[in-house]
């Protein structure tokens, strides 16, 4: 990306964070945020989520804009997506399971692609 690209896609992103953040109120997104520092918020499952959405973010972010593939990452959220998804019986959302099923078969493809020859 240029400098041009990443300074025009940051602007557009706080610009539209702010609208929907002050739509929500700034004080529910403090109190949001908030959560992470407290001790009740880390459940298991709140844990293993935690860790499933940084896996994705760290192949996401390199991938998609600086074209980096971590490869190997795949392995791990291989295994947190599956964990996302056993662990999903206190959120039994679809989207929840569904985005991780998808998210395992994803995985498993880039994986034999450098595995299988």
């Amino acid at each position: 990306m240029t400098t041009e690209q990443v300074v025009a896609a940051t602007a557009v992103w706080a610009i539209l964070t702010v609208v929907c953040y002050y739509h929500i109120t700034w004080q529910k997104i403090r109190e949001c945020y908030g959560m992470w520092f407290t001790k009740e918020y880390w459940t298991n499952y709140n844990t293993v989520e935690f860790v499933s959405w940084f896996a994705k973010a760290v192949i996401i972010v390199p991938g998609l804009i600086f074209g980096v593939s971590l490869w190997w990452l795949y392995f791990l959220t291989l295994g947190t997506s599956l964990a996302l998804i056993w662990a999903s019986n206190r959120k039994l959302l679809p989207t929840l399971v569904g985005f991780n099923t998808i998210w395992a078969w994803i995985s498993c493809m880039v994986l034999a692609q450098h595995l299988v020859k």
